[in-house]
């Protein structure tokens, strides 16, 4: 099975029509540039009414330590995604979290620079130069393979949708699949019938 992660939550009718299409964890962005950002506030209160067999994840780019812990704590989410510059050294700062590091792939990705994390879940992205995340753009899925030969918990991110997660899984084999802008009308709003079909194709590839 492959787990399925739908990040950019920002309301609580998305959240539970995420949940109610079959996804797993969802992801709460707390990166302030970022149009799908949320308040810790408004976050504590779409997760408190949510299963707690759904992992709810923060994410985060390049925040002080003790920034994402106080927001962790009031938004009431058990695991965080570090999306930008962290050291390994870093993410071993936040014991008792499930946490997931994303690496930017680009033409020079060392792999071995990721396995140098102790952390749950290596996640890996298409690299922009100004987003990070929710690019809706697709990397090579090649680099993603071999990655996943040898990085048990892969996740796999980047442009990923209805149309094309059913030959990510098979080309790649990931734990688990991320996705967001290809499943909004606008950003920040999901479209509930492209959340059903993806977790739909996703269970089709990966059952």
């Amino acid at each position: 099975m492959t787990y399925v992660k739908i990040c950019g939550i920002t309301n609580l009718e998305d959240a539970l029509a995420a949940v109610d299409a079959g996804a797993n964890m969802l992801g709460f962005n707390f990166y302030k540039p970022s149009p799908r950002y949320i308040t810790p506030q408004q976050a504590c209160e779409i997760v408190k009414q949510l299963p707690s067999s759904v992992l709810k994840v923060g994410v985060f780019v390049n925040e002080e330590s003790v920034d994402v812990q106080g927001i962790m704590r009031e938004a009431g989410l058990g695991a965080l995604q570090l999306h930008g510059d962290e050291s390994p050294k870093y993410c071993d700062t936040f014991n008792g979290y499930y946490i997931i590091k994303t690496f930017a792939v680009t033409d020079t990705f060392d792999i071995q620079a990721a396995q140098a994390y102790d952390v749950e879940g290596i996640m890996l992205d298409t690299k922009h130069e100004r987003l990070r995340g929710g690019t809706g753009q697709v990397f090579d899925w090649s680099v993603a393979k071999q990655a996943a030969s040898t990085i048990p918990k892969l996740f796999l991110a980047g442009g990923l949708s209805p149309e094309n997660v059913e030959n990510a899984i098979k080309t790649v084999r990931p734990f688990a699949v991320d996705a967001c802008s290809a499943l909004e009308d606008t950003p920040g709003k999901k479209n509930h019938e492209r959340m059903r079909v993806f977790v739909n194709a996703v269970r089709r590839a990966a059952p």
